[in-house]
C-alpha cells in the first residue's frame, strides 16, 4: 500500500472549508493527494470560499477531472491509504452506498470500498430523515466511516477555523495521520 496517498473528494454539501482544511492538513502532514471535486462542489466552493478549480491546483498533487472515469483513482491497481469525502453531501453519500458511480468521485469511494481500503464520509446534513439514516447505516455496513463534522468545545475553541481544524483533525486520525489537534484530556478527579 502506498501509506502516504490519500483521495480527497469535495462535493457540493455546505461546509467547503473542511473540504480546503482537510488539503492543507495532508500537505503539512506530507501526504499525496489525489483531489476530486462535484459540479456541486465547484459551485460550494465558488459560493462560500470564492475558490474556483483552478485555486484548488496548488493545494492539492494531482486534480482530477469529475468527468474522468478512466483516471488512476477509478482503478483498485491504484494504491491508497483510501479516500475522504469532506464534505460528504446526501447525494454523494446515496450514490455511493447504491453503486450509482455516476462520476469519478463517487467511482473512487466505490473502489475504495471494494478494495476494503478506508473510505470517510464527513456527512453535512441537518437535520435526517430515517432514509438519510438508513442510507448512512447501509454505508457504515458495506465498511465505509460516516464522520460527521461536530464540533468538540473541550479544546476550548476561540474561532470557526479552531472548530474545523478539530472536525477535520479527528477524521484525519482515522488513517493514523498525526495532526496538531487537541486531544480530550480527561475529566479531573
Amino acid at each position: 500500500m502506498n501509506g502516504n496517498r490519500i483521495i480527497v473528494g469535495i462535493s457540493g454539501a455546505s461546509g467547503a472549508i473542511y473540504g480546503l482544511r482537510c488539503l492543507e492538513m495532508l500537505r503539512r502532514a506530507g501526504v499525496e493527494t489525489h483531489l476530486v471535486v462535484s459540479r456541486a462542489g465547484e459551485l460550494t466552493l465558488r459560493t462560500e470560499c470564492g475558490y474556483g478549480l483552478r485555486d484548488l491546483e496548488p493545494r492539492c498533487d494531482v486534480l482530477h477531472p469529475i468527468g474522468n472515469v478512466g483516471a488512476t483513482i477509478a482503478c483498485g491497481s491504484f494504491r491508497t491509504r483510501g479516500m475522504i469525502v469532506v464534505p460528504c453531501s446526501i447525494r454523494t453519500l446515496s450514490e455511493i452506498t447504491h453503486g450509482m458511480t455516476s462520476t469519478l468521485l463517487t467511482r473512487a469511494a466505490d473502489v475504495t470500498l471494494k478494495e476494503s481500503r478506508r473510505l470517510v464520509l464527513m456527512v453535512r446534513e441537518s437535520p435526517l430523515h430515517v432514509g438519510h439514516l438508513r442510507t448512512m447505516t447501509a454505508a457504515a455496513e458495506m465498511g465505509a466511516i460516516i464522520a460527521p463534522p461536530m464540533p468538540a468545545f473541550y479544546n476550548n475553541p476561540t474561532s470557526i477555523d479552531d472548530l474545523v481544524s478539530h472536525s477535520v483533525g479527528r477524521a484525519l486520525d482515522l488513517f493514523g495521520i498525526e495532526t496538531a489537534i487537541a486531544r480530550w484530556p480527561g475529566l479531573a478527579p
